[in-house]
């Protein structure tokens, strides 16, 4: 448990940096950028998360779990072919820009999609070169990108800001922060070892990978799928019927309150899935160590969020400025999800580790209806915050049932073990 905290600790430090950079800027971003600029680049990202998801096929999670070096290798080969196709794709889909904005009733994010393949690769990249440091824990590689890419976003967003480059700049930002984060990650690991991987592997171990690790795309891709469809419905339901300013608020509420929530989890799930899957594959217990870290987990977050809950308002106009108090509301409906966000989020690698893909699919599946149908239904009440409402809840309950399931994997296999 000590050396998960202590690895923990490495990418938690790097996550608070760049979120402290990310608030640190949003005072002045707030009063520079409209709601209507917010919305356009959550609109842009809801594409791009997309896009990036299929780019990879979910095989970077497969790097992890191999014993042979060569086999993790051959893995980030197969996820970085498939990532080429899927880039190349999207620039071919660039014609047809202005009928994609149409759909969205946002004719603003016609002139800005020509930069979709290059994000779409920079992400991807990242996504598999994040798993292969993970592998190899190697998370001082994970910080500097991290770092490097919060500071350069934030810096070029303030900057375009000022000078008056205000629709599309925010987008921009959002492209070049990470593309100079893949550049710092590579000039820091380059000496120790990282050029290995530019060795191409050889087509049959390529394919053997590829197939044993199929469950991957098989079953993880659509399930990720759904989930991301299901996180990015609001961009795509609501801005056609609301407006890309309501979609601002929403976007800020999930900067400020769901993605510091969500890079926790992401440095956490790193360290417990290489853990938990090194457990397993010694046939050796995972209960006591799951079962600390969500009671943990669950103890230090429940006071947090009652506190903030009472704070909200004042701490968001504090922080934003006047006309965003409607951000402080969604994230006060947020709050019971978020905290259950934390738990679920962080252990979701159990099914991937024990074959279950399949079983988390389907909850996927339930979870991105739930959602549609209570989007829908503000919808149909012309109602924003009952729309929002209704979305948050279905997260909530869907979420607390994915963990009951995944408790009852762990008592299998705990079982087993008896």
């Amino acid at each position: 448990m000590n050396r998960i905290v202590r690895d923990s600790v490495k990418l938690l430090s790097a996550n608070v940096i760049a979120q402290t950079v990310g608030l640190l800027v949003y005072p002045i971003l707030t009063r520079v950028y409209s709601p209507d600029d917010f919305g356009l680049l959550n609109l842009f990202l809801s594409i791009g998360g997309v896009l990036t998801l299929l780019g990879t096929a979910e095989y970077q999670y497969a790097i992890v779990l191999p014993e042979k070096d060569a086999d993790a290798r051959a893995v980030f080969h197969v996820g970085l072919i498939i990532l080429t196709l899927v880039t190349i794709l999207t620039l071919i889909s660039l014609p047809f820009g202005s009928q994609i904005a149409s759909l969205f009733n946002a004719p603003q994010l016609g002139q800005w999609l020509w930069l979709l393949p290059l994000y779409v690769l920079v992400i991807g990249l990242w996504t598999l070169l994040n798993y292969y440091y993970t592998r190899y824990k190697q998370f001082n590689y994970i910080s500097a990108y991290q770092v490097s890419s919060s500071l350069t976003n934030a810096a070029t967003k303030v900057g375009f800001g000022y000078a008056g480059f205000l629709s599309g700049g925010l987008i921009v930002s959002s492209v070049i922060g990470p593309f100079v984060g893949c550049i710092t990650s590579f000039a820091v690991s380059w000496k120790n070892g990282i050029t290995s991987i530019f060795t191409l592997s050889s087509h049959s171990e390529r394919k053997s990978v590829a197939k044993q690790y199929i469950k991957f795309p098989a079953f993880s891709l659509p399930k990720s799928l759904v989930n991301v469809l299901s996180g990015n419905m609001p961009a795509f339901l609501l801005t056609p019927f609301f407006g890309l300013s309501e979609l601002g608020f929403f976007a800020m509420a999930i900067t400020l309150a769901y993605r510091p929530v969500n890079m926790i989890c992401g440095s956490v799930y790193q360290v417990l899935y290489q853990r938990v899957a090194y457990l397993v594959n010694q046939h050796q217990s995972i209960k006591h160590l799951l079962s600390e870290f969500i009671s943990k987990t669950m103890l230090v977050t429940i006071p947090c969020f009652v506190g903030l809950y009472f704070i909200l308002p004042w701490l968001t106009q504090l922080l934003l400025g006047e006309g965003w108090e409607m951000t402080a509301t969604i994230i006060r409906l947020m709050l019971f999800w978020l905290a259950m966000v934390l738990v679920t989020t962080t252990i979701n690698f159990i099914p991937d580790i024990f074959g279950k893909q399949h079983g988390l699919l389907v909850f996927e599946i339930g979870y991105l209806v739930a959602r549609i149908v209570g989007l829908y239904i503000g919808i149909a009440y012309n109602d924003f915050i009952l729309a929002v409402t209704l979305y948050v809840a279905a997260g909530f309950v869907f979420m607390l049932l994915e963990l009951i399931w995944f408790l009852w994997i762990v008592f299998r296999y705990e079982k087993k073990l008896s």
